[in-house]
């Protein structure tokens, strides 16, 4: 077969091998074969049976970094697949790897494929600091869940409030608990310090790796939008411009509401699911900042709650409508 004739090519990637599905324009299966995990084993494999058109890689951990190379290295147009979408559109409950890349490297034969951003790299590293915070930082949450949780058990109860320095002493030296209660506590308490160090080690490097990234300069300086919100949009969220329109990146955001009508029944169902909740998690937190020091988004939320929202849908209206503001002075900002 000539070397010209045009592939569409499925990748199926786990940690130690990839498989690796070609099709030809007609969908004719020319090879399902399982490969080492190396880009330069994989393009040795593929360019027996013709050029690669297009590739398809469901986005999953490793995936981007294969994809770069596999682009960068033998310049195939590489798209990664939303794993959900895929899974859905299989249509099937069975799965293999040798299903799971034809069905990859059929969708982006017929151009079906439910595609997603291939982040950068220096992005992509930005997102490990960002989310080795957002972990560290859920630990901490649970140790004081924890610590107050066993203060409950033995029924201590302080004047001081919690997590203050008062309160910490009481903990420490004054509350009653048993031997191994205390001992317990002892070393949750440890726990909690050791996190709390890390906790700031993370943001120390998050300010350097950042100090010259001229999008988180400028979402800081946005009145309400601190350094960890203005780290987590540049994270996730990357490039305003991959977005079609300010609603688009708000549904990315998880900040739309999910319809539930049927027939003449209309009702919400919340916020739509398929969103990083950290990244929602965010720009819920921003809105309760905005709405009590700009006047703007303050009279946005005083006109929702005369008409009767609850304080929940009212926060999560703002965020919404305040996301769609930040897409268009997002793309003004990369356009000067």
């Amino acid at each position: 077969m000539a070397p010209t004739v045009p592939l569409f090519v499925g990748l199926d990637y786990s940690q130690h091998a990839v498989q690796v599905c070609v099709l030809d324009r007609a969908g004719k299966v020319l090879c399902n074969a399982r490969c080492p995990d190396d880009a330069g084993r994989i393009q040795q494999l593929v360019q027996r049976f013709g050029a690669v058109r297009g590739a398809a890689l469901e986005a999953c951990t490793g995936a981007a970094d294969l994809a770069e190379e596999l682009a960068d290295r033998f310049a195939w147009p590489m798209h990664l697949g939303h794993p959900g979408f895929v899974s859905r559109m299989k249509q099937s409950p069975d799965k293999s790897d040798f299903s799971d890349a034809r069905v990859l490297a059929d969708l982006e034969r017929v151009g079906y494929l439910p595609r997603v951003w291939i982040a950068p790299r220096p992005l992509r590293e930005l997102r490990t600091l960002v989310r080795d915070r957002q972990q560290l930082v859920a630990q901490r949450r649970n140790l004081k869940l924890a610590i107050t949780a066993l203060l409950r058990e033995h029924r201590q109860r302080c004047g001081h409030k919690r997590w203050t320095a008062a309160w910490r002493l009481w903990v420490e030296h004054q509350a009653q608990l048993p031997e191994q209660a205390r001992w317990v506590m002892t070393q949750r308490l440890r726990r909690l310090e050791w996190v709390a160090a890390e906790v700031r080690a993370v943001e120390r490097r998050l300010e350097e790796v950042t100090k010259g990234d001229g999008t988180v300069r400028w979402l800081r300086t946005i009145k309400g939008l601190g350094p960890v919100t203005a780290w987590t949009v540049r994270a996730e969220v990357g490039r305003f411009d991959r977005f079609r329109s300010g609603k688009q990146l708000a549904r990315f955001c998880g900040l739309s509401p999910c319809n539930r009508s049927s027939g003449d029944r209309e009702a919400d169902a919340g916020l739509i699911r398929a969103a990083d909740p950290e990244l929602r998690r965010v720009f819920i937190e921003a809105a309760w900042v905005l709405i009590r020091c700009q006047p703007r988004w303050r009279q946005l939320a005083e006109r929702l709650k005369a008409q009767g929202k609850p304080s929940t849908v009212v926060t999560a209206a703002v965020a919404n409508r305040f996301v769609r503001w930040l897409y268009h002075e997002g793309l003004r900002q990369q356009a000067a």
